[in-house]
C-alpha cells in the first residue's frame, strides 16, 4: 500500500466519475456540530461514503447510506473492529495524545474483537447484563433522580443536561459496578474527563488504575454487582479482560444515556413552542425516545471497521486497514428510507448498531432514560425551556449529537429530601460542587474541601 492509500481511506475506482480525490470533511468543528444533516446530505450525493477528518491528523471514511451500513455492520468477514489493523495509528501517523484515541485504541473488550474473541467476551457481558433487575433498575435511578433534582429545585432553574443527564448515568454505573466511595468518585472524575476531552491521556490512565483496583476488590469481596457477574462469569476473564468490559460498558452507557435523555427532554419540552410542530406535554415518553434514535442518534457515528482487503463498496473502494465508521444519523435520514419508514417498526433505527456488534444494553438503557425523563415532568410539571430550542448550542465532536446545556426554568419548590434520604443526620451527604440549598444552614468554608458526587450519593443508594 503506497503512502497516498494510506493518507486518503477514501479511493475511487479508475473511470469512476469521482475518480478525482475528494477532499476530507472535519467533523469536529463548530460546522459540523449546528448543522450535521446538511453534511450528511452533502456527502450523500456523491455516494454512500465519503472521506473525513475525525481529529486534526485522523483520516477516516464516513458510510453514511442504510443499505451500505447494513452491508459494512452485518458482514464481519469483511470488515473487522480490531483497530490493531488500523495502519496510520500502527505506522504512528496518529497523534498519540489525540482526543479520539480513546474511543478508537485497541482494548480487549467485545467492542474491539472479533470471531471467537469476541463472542466469549460478548457472552459474558450480555449474561452478566441479563442478571439486572428492571425494579431495582429503576428504582435506582428514581433515587438518584431525586437527589440530583433536589440539588436545584429550590432554585427555579437548572441545566438539565449538566446538572441532571450528565450526572444520573455516571452516578448509576458506579452502583451497578458496586464501586466503593474512593473508587466511585475517581470513577466518575476520570470518565467524565475522558468525555470532555480534559487531559485524556492521564485521565484514561487514572481511570484505568481505578478500574484495576475496583476488580481487585471484587475478587476477594464480591457483591451483586455487575463487576462481581463478571469476575464469576464461566469464560474466566482475565483482570485486563475484565477491566475493559467494564470501560466498554461505562463507554457505551453513559454518553449515548445523558445525550439521549437530554435530547428527548429538549424534544418534549420543545413542543411548548407556537413554531413547533412536534413534542409537547401530550407527547409520550416512549414516542420522544423513538423520535430522537430515528432523527436525533445520541452516538451520531461510530462502530469503526477495518477492512481486512480492498472492499468495493457502491463504486468506491475502502483501504484495508483505514477506518470505516458507520453514521447512523445519516443511515436513519437516508430518503432512500422515506417511504419504507411509514412501515418499519419503531425500533427498526440503526441508533443500537446492527450485526454481531449490536448493543447489548438496549433494554436496560431505554428504561434508564424513560425513568430520567418520567421523574423530571412528575416533579416539574411546569418545567419549560429557558431559551428558545432553535438557539440550542451543540457541543463539537465527530462521535456525538450532544448538548453543551439545557437551561429549563420552573416553579421553585422545597427540597423533597425525605424521598431520597433517611431523615437522619449522619444520613445526608455534604453539599455536592455546584449545589444550592437552603437546608444547610451554616455556609461551608471555601477552604473545606466537598465529598465527590458518589461519595455523597452512597446513602440514597443504602437506603
Amino acid at each position: 500500500m503506497d503512502s497516498q492509500s494510506r493518507a486518503t481511506p477514501y479511493n475511487a475506482p479508475t473511470g469512476c466519475p469521482m475518480h478525482q480525490e475528494r477532499q476530507q470533511t472535519s467533523l469536529y468543528g463548530a460546522e459540523f456540530a449546528s448543522d450535521p444533516q446538511r453534511i450528511y446530505d452533502e456527502f450523500r450525493a456523491h455516494g454512500p461514503a465519503a472521506p473525513i477528518e475525525l481529529a486534526p491528523g485522523v483520516s477516516a471514511t464516513l458510510v453514511v447510506q442504510h443499505e451500505a451500513a447494513l452491508r459494512v455492520l452485518q458482514n464481519p468477514a469483511l470488515f473487522a473492529r480490531d483497530s490493531r489493523r488500523w495502519n496510520a495509528l500502527q505506522e504512528g501517523q496518529v497523534p498519540l495524545d489525540s482526543p479520539v484515541l480513546p474511543m478508537m485504541a485497541y482494548r480487549p473488550n467485545c467492542l474491539f474483537t472479533d470471531g471467537t474473541e469476541h463472542l466469549r467476551l460478548r457472552k459474558a457481558v450480555t449474561e452478566s447484563l441479563a442478571r439486572l433487575n428492571s425494579s431495582r433498575l429503576s428504582r435506582d435511578v428514581e433515587r438518584i433522580g431525586d437527589y440530583l433534582i433536589d440539588q436545584f429545585i429550590e432554585r427555579g432553574s437548572a441545566d438539565l443536561l449538566n446538572d441532571y443527564a450528565k450526572l444520573l448515568p455516571l452516578l448509576l454505573f458506579n452502583q451497578l459496578f458496586g464501586c466503593p466511595s474512593d473508587i466511585g468518585d475517581r470513577l466518575t472524575r476520570h470518565m467524565s474527563a475522558i468525555f470532555d476531552g480534559e487531559d485524556v491521556l492521564r485521565a484514561n490512565a487514572e481511570l484505568t488504575a481505578c478500574l484495576m483496583e475496583l476488580v481487585a476488590l471484587k475478587r476477594r469481596q464480591p457483591g451483586e454487582d455487575i463487576t462481581s457477574w463478571l469476575i464469576q462469569h464461566p469464560a474466566g476473564l482475565r483482570d485486563e479482560e475484565l477491566k475493559d468490559q467494564l470501560v466498554m460498558l461505562m463507554g457505551a452507557g453513559v454518553e449515548p444515556e445523558r445525550n439521549l435523555i437530554a435530547n428527548a427532554l429538549l424534544l418534549m419540552l420543545a413542543g411548548d413552542e407556537p413554531e413547533s410542530p412536534r413534542g409537547g406535554p401530550g407527547m409520550l415518553v416512549e414516542d420522544a425516545l423513538n423520535e430522537v434514535l430515528w432523527d436525533n442518534a445520541p452516538i451520531a457515528n461510530y462502530a469503526t471497521h477495518y477492512p481486512v482487503q480492498d472492499v468495493e463498496l457502491g463504486g468506491m473502494v475502502l483501504r484495508a486497514g483505514s477506518p470505516v465508521l458507520i453514521s447512523f444519523a445519516a443511515a436513519n435520514s437516508d430518503p432512500a428510507l422515506t417511504d419504507a419508514r411509514r412501515t418499519l417498526s419503531k425500533g427498526a433505527h440503526l441508533a443500537w448498531g446492527a450485526g454481531p456488534h449490536v448493543c447489548p444494553a438496549k433494554s436496560p438503557a431505554q428504561l434508564i432514560a424513560l425513568t430520567a425523563i418520567e421523574k423530571i415532568l412528575n416533579v416539574l410539571p411546569d418545567v419549560t425551556l429557558a431559551r428558545p430550542a432553535a438557539e440550542a448550542e451543540w457541543r463539537r465532536g465527530p462521535f456525538h449529537r450532544a448538548l453543551v446545556s439545557l437551561p429549563v426554568r420552573f416553579t421553585p419548590s422545597a427540597a423533597r429530601r425525605s424521598a431520597a434520604t433517611p431523615q437522619t443526620p449522619s444520613s445526608l451527604p455534604a453539599a455536592a460542587p455546584g449545589a444550592s440549598s437552603a437546608a444547610h444552614a451554616a455556609p461551608v468554608e471555601p477552604q473545606k474541601k466537598t465529598k465527590g458526587w458518589w461519595s455523597s450519593f452512597l446513602d440514597v443508594f443504602r437506603a
